[in-house]
C-alpha cells in the first residue's frame, strides 16, 4: 500500500504534514498538532515519529505537545543523513538534505510525494537565509532532476503571490493562467513539471529567462551566473 500525504494548515501560511500508511505515521512541521492527532485519531494510526524539514520557530512549534501527547520519537536533523530512508507500514520516506534557506534544510520524498519545507514553494523558492547561494543552488538542481510528475507539498502557501511576481518577470509566459486554474487552497500543491513551466528559480536555463535577464544587463554567461542573476532581483 502506498503511503498518503495529509495536509494541515496552521498560522497565517504555514503548512504541515502527515506521512502515513496502513497504521503507521510521521509528522513533519506539526505546528497543527491538535488536527494532526485528530486525524490520525480517526484513521486508527499511530504515530511513531515527528521531524522537521528544518529548525526555524514557525516548523517546530507543536512538536513537543505531538511527542508528549503520542509518545512518539524525535528524529532530529543528526539523523536525517543525506539518502536515509524511514520506513512506514513498509514503505520507504527518502530524506534529501537541501541547504539553502537554512543550513539544516531537508525534504522527505514518499513515493510520487515530495515535502520541500521552504527550499521549494509552488511558484517560488525560500529565501537564502543560509547564506550559502551555491549550496541553495545545487539543492534546486537536485529537485529539478526529479521526475516530473513529483508532487511538490511546500512548506508555506506563497502561491498567488509567487505567481503574481512570475507574471510582472516574465508576462508572456502562457503557462500561467492554467497553473494558477489549478491552485486549491485545501491543498497546495502542484507538480514539479508544472514548475519548470512557471517558477523562474527553476527557469535559468529557459531561452525567455536569459533574454529577460540580458534586457536588465545581469550575467548569463554561464548557469550559476544566471541563478545568481534571478536571485538578485526583488519581488
Amino acid at each position: 500500500m502506498p503511503l498518503h500525504v495529509e495536509q494541515f494548515r496552521y498560522g497565517h501560511d504555514n503548512l504541515g504534514y502527515l506521512v502515513f500508511g496502513r497504521s503507521e505515521a510521521m509528522a513533519v512541521d506539526g505546528g497543527a498538532w491538535q488536527e494532526i492527532l485528530g486525524f490520525a485519531g480517526r484513521l486508527g494510526l499511530k504515530l511513531l515519529y515527528v521531524t522537521h524539514t528544518h529548525l526555524h520557530h514557525d516548523h517546530v512549534e507543536g512538536s513537543d505537545r505531538l511527542l508528549e501527547k503520542s509518545g512518539a520519537r524525535l528524529l532530529g536533523f543528526q539523523e536525517l543523513q543525506d539518502g536515509s530512508v524511514i520506513v512506514l507500514d513498509g514503505e520507504p520516506v527518502r530524506v534529501y538534505r537541501t541547504p539553502g534557506h537554512s543550513i539544516d534544510s531537508v525534504c522527505f520524498h514518499a513515493g510520487r510525494c515530495l515535502l520541500t519545507g521552504d527550499t521549494l514553494f509552488t511558484g517560488t523558492i525560500g529565501n537564502c537565509f543560509s547564506g550559502n547561494l551555491r549550496a541553495f543552488y545545487e539543492s534546486v538542481r537536485r529537485l529539478m532532476a526529479l521526475p516530473g510528475d513529483t508532487v511538490i507539498f511546500p512548506g508555506h502557501d506563497y502561491t498567488e503571490m509567487a505567481v503574481s511576481f512570475a507574471r510582472h518577470l516574465e508576462p508572456g509566459n502562457p503557462e500561467l493562467d492554467a497553473y494558477i486554474s489549478r491552485y486549491e487552497p485545501g491543498c497546495v500543491r502542484s507538480l514539479l513539471r508544472d514548475e519548470l513551466n512557471v517558477n523562474p528559480y527553476l527557469r535559468f536555463n529557459d531561452p525567455n529567462i536569459i533574454s529577460i535577464l540580458e534586457e536588465r544587463g545581469l550575467p548569463v554567461e554561464s548557469e550559476w551566473e544566471r541563478w545568481q542573476s534571478l536571485m538578485a532581483i526583488e519581488e
